[in-house]
């Protein structure tokens, strides 16, 4: 199969993990395309995710590497099998590539975890909210631009409603829950909207008040996307650039710590739901 020009966000996890299962093992890139059948070149661009490996070869590389992990390396031969053309595909080119890169691992997830201070997650916004954060870019977005981020963005939400979805753990701060974006009417269909989907079996939504006080990462949104294992997690923080994405294994426990104790200072799913409730009464 030919290289890639642009690898996706995922394919090149895959390639680093290969990589640190190489090196922690003592394996040159020489030898590693030795093992392989490969050359050097070949090697150094599976592990930047510019070529595909297929799964006889990765099981290879894994038995001389010794890994003894078999959930984590069933992990990594899913993630080499050729998959179905992603929806988000469709969208290639005409959106950065970023927002695509969050739609795949989105749609791998096992369980997503995510944490908003001013914002409503993207996936439980509505419309009228959505387009209002797309009209406030920097610089301006033409119109078209914004009606496409807006077919994406609804797209994207369809993960929580696909049979079988992952379970989604939301907490936002009482900031977003109180912001007005688009004024009260929008804001208010925007709180009954968060209402309804929290009633979904797969939906945890739990609101931090402003009377929690202090906690760990109080001026950072993220998502953290769990893999079928734990060495495959990812973290996607959102930045003015664009999304980032973290997967080194100290990066995804001090993480997770944030997230478990935000969770635990945040009211319970039926308190939040009462919150919420009452403020968008009050609008």
């Amino acid at each position: 199969m030919p290289p890639r020009t642009t690898p996706t966000e995922r394919q090149r996890r895959l390639g680093s993990e290969l990589r640190r299962m190489r090196v922690a093992a003592g394996i040159t890139a020489d030898q590693a395309a030795g093992l392989l059948g490969l050359d050097r070149a070949k090697v150094s661009n599976i592990e930047t995710g510019i070529r595909t490996i297929s799964p006889e070869r990765l099981r290879t590389l894994a038995c001389n590497c010794d890994c003894s992990d078999q959930a984590y390396l069933e992990a990594l031969v899913a993630m080499a099998q050729p998959n179905e053309r992603g929806w988000w595909e469709r969208y290639r080119g005409s959106l950065p590539a970023g927002l695509l890169d969050i739609a795949e691992f989105e749609a791998s997830a096992a369980r997503m975890r995510t944490v908003h201070i001013a914002h409503i997650p993207g996936l439980l916004q509505t419309s009228d909210h959505a387009l209002q954060l797309f009209r406030a870019v920097l610089p301006p977005l033409p119109e078209h631009e914004v009606a496409l981020r807006l077919a994406y963005r609804v797209e994207r939400q369809q993960v929580l409603e696909k049979a079988g979805p992952p379970e989604y753990v939301a907490v936002v701060h009482e900031a977003a829950v109180r912001m007005q974006f688009g004024g009260a009417g929008v804001a208010r269909a925007q709180l009954e909207h968060l209402l309804a989907v929290s009633e979904r079996p797969a939906v945890r939504l739990l609101v931090i008040p402003f009377t929690a006080g202090t906690f760990p990462g109080s001026g950072q949104t993220f998502n953290y996307l769990e893999g079928p294992v734990p060495q495959l997690d990812t973290v996607q923080i959102d930045s003015t650039h664009g999304p980032e994405f973290l997967s080194g294994q100290s990066q995804l426990a001090k993480y997770r710590t944030h997230l478990d104790w935000m969770e635990r200072i945040a009211l319970a799913p039926q308190a939040s739901r009462d919150f919420i409730r009452d403020i968008a009464n009050s609008l």
